[in-house]
């Protein structure tokens, strides 16, 4: 299947499998995949290991907004980097995973990593995932998707991810730390996470991979007429 030029926006939940699906798409069709989420976490981390968020999650607002104006956070071989660290491996850490929310709150957190994806999309082909990539950080985007499913669901997956990497999770945690990111993401005033009017609706509770894709397809046809 030959598609145009287009960017593709995807947002959603956390654990519904975004970046997944995210990356089968680029490899589909040949575009460039970008992790929103992953420059989140590495500002997270960067807050976390320089003392700009404490256990409560309070953050040092004004010290992280003017320390992250230089902070070189890119993609390379091998994952996510934070000049030439590679921290793929910390920012998929429970420990991270409970202050992105918070640190994802602040605006001018969120006014980076916007500039830092739209600098790699100014040549389209490209699919995003996040929370609000089809609303605020490209509004235009050809094909807007909302991704959901089942919290309990959502949870098991995350854990089993988790447990694959070595990390021993317990499923009440995690599925008690979705709930609290799902509440914050929400409920923030910069770019909270809502359906775009345009988006399409994917609940994948029960749906696998190759599912969804044929799914997709089906979309794209109709839409693109391809």
């Amino acid at each position: 299947m030959q598609i145009p030029d287009i960017i593709i926006a995807i947002d959603g939940y956390s654990s519904t499998g975004k970046s997944s699906f995210a990356k089968i798409i680029a490899n589909e069709f040949s575009f460039l995949y970008l992790d929103s989420g992953a420059l989140y976490r590495c500002v997270t981390l960067f807050a976390i290991e320089n003392g700009f968020i404490d256990d409560d999650c309070n953050i040092d607002v004004p010290g992280l907004e003017k320390a992250i104006e230089d902070l070189d956070i890119h993609f390379g071989e091998g994952g996510t980097y934070i000049g030439d660290r590679c921290v793929e491996k910390e920012i998929r850490s429970l420990a991270v995973a409970g202050k992105v929310s918070p640190i994802a709150t602040v605006p001018e957190v969120r006014s980076f990593v916007d500039r830092k994806l739209r600098e790699f999309g100014k040549n389209k082909r490209i699919v995003m995932d996040g929370r609000d990539i089809g609303t605020t950080v490209f509004p235009n985007a050809e094909l807007k998707l909302f991704m959901t499913a089942e919290p309990m669901i959502r949870a098991e997956r995350r854990a089993a991810e988790m447990r694959a990497k070595g990390q021993d999770v317990d499923i009440n945690d995690v599925l008690k730390n979705l709930q609290e990111r799902d509440y914050i993401d929400s409920h923030r005033e910069t770019s909270p996470l809502t359906q775009a009017a345009d988006a399409i609706v994917l609940d994948n509770s029960y749906m696998t991979m190759e599912d969804q894709m044929v799914w997709l397809k089906k979309i794209i046809a109709e839409r693109f007429g391809c």
